[in-house]
């Protein structure tokens, strides 16, 4: 689903964006342009990045 129009970017780009690494609305911004225009796709994004980096400390601590 697309969540920035503005520049076209997809729920599934934002979570391929946070498993290469970024961890920060900053770092989706710089790196997708996501919130950077109308900036309506800021809660979904939000959204989005808590709810992968919450999968990512999960992962980790069934692993430790």
């Amino acid at each position: 689903m697309y969540i920035c129009i503005c520049h076209g970017v997809t729920d599934k780009k934002i979570a391929q964006t946070i498993d290469d690494g970024a961890t920060s609305m900053r770092e989706l911004s710089k790196e997708l342009g996501v919130g950077t225009q109308c900036g309506k796709c800021t809660n979904c994004t939000k959204k989005i990045l808590n709810e992968k980096l919450i999968e990512i400390v999960d992962v980790t601590d069934q692993v430790a």
